[in-house]
């Protein structure tokens, strides 16, 4: 059995990847669709009419939830042929303001949860397999008010890069997505373009050609999918300028 599993499937670019993969490879003969919202998964399966959707609801921010990912996987026993790490968290506040329960939280899904599903998976990968690990251009460069999750996010870029040169002999490719704010629930959560700041209004960019475009890097073998021209830009500038002074011009915009 030829599957393709995705974390996040709920909402936002984990359900465009579902959407998008049905669409392309319509032998699969299954996408495991991976949320905590079940009602969201089941109205998912209607939505993509070329594949089976398999509806898993799992909290993947719990370990003992990732692990009935793992007893599944070794009850089925299929190949993976896609993995998309698409499930994660932010919230935009100043550091000093967020729970640190809320903090810890974040880098749980964000970094531990997206770590343990790649090590679960992996096993079932095999030659040609992809797997997509969704970033962030806030990766390239600390973010005051958004500091965990810029954290959180040069974590998955860093972990994507090496574990795609370890798995070249085994020819499984690994692309880091690196988009800047993408028009998703997931930004309203945040709280919307009013929270955020003045510059990143610029760089809103839609999640269908975000996917579209990280799906056909992840084809050409490259590891990082970094959409747009001035999110292309940001990068090129955050490896030039040094960061200190980056920082000192940066927009601080919280709910403070």
């Amino acid at each position: 059995m030829k599957i393709a599993v995705v974390t996040g499937a709920s909402s936002g670019m984990g359900r465009e990847f579902v959407r998008q993969l049905g669409k392309k490879y319509p032998w699969l003969d299954e996408i495991w669709a991976i949320a905590r919202r079940e009602e969201e998964l089941d109205l998912l399966k209607k939505e993509v009419p070329e594949v089976f959707v398999r509806p898993l609801s799992l909290d993947i921010s719990r370990e003992e939830e990732r692990h009935k990912l793992d007893s599944c996987l070794n009850s089925k026993k299929p190949e993976i042929l896609f993995l998309v790490n698409g499930a994660g968290m932010g919230i935009q506040k100043l550091f000093s303001r967020i729970p640190p329960e809320k903090a810890a939280s974040m880098t749980e899904l964000n970094c531990t949860a997206l770590t343990e599903i790649t090590g679960i998976c992996l096993p079932y990968c095999r030659k040609g397999s992809r797997i997509f690990m969704l970033a962030s251009a806030a990766a390239f460069i600390p973010q005051p008010g958004f500091g965990v999750y810029a954290a959180s996010k040069a974590y998955v870029v860093s972990f994507s890069r090496s574990l795609n040169r370890e798995l070249k002999p085994r020819k499984i490719q690994v692309t880091a997505i690196c988009p800047g704010p993408v028009d998703t629930p997931f930004l309203e959560k945040m709280g919307g373009r009013d929270q955020m700041p003045g510059y990143k209004k610029l760089f809103i960019a839609n999640p269908e050609a975000v996917v579209r475009k990280a799906v056909k890097d992840g084809e050409k073998g490259k590891e990082m999918s970094v959409p747009g021209f001035f999110i292309k830009a940001l990068r090129a500038g955050c490896k030039a300028i040094p960061h200190s002074l980056i920082l000192k011009f940066m927009e601080v915009k919280t709910d403070s």
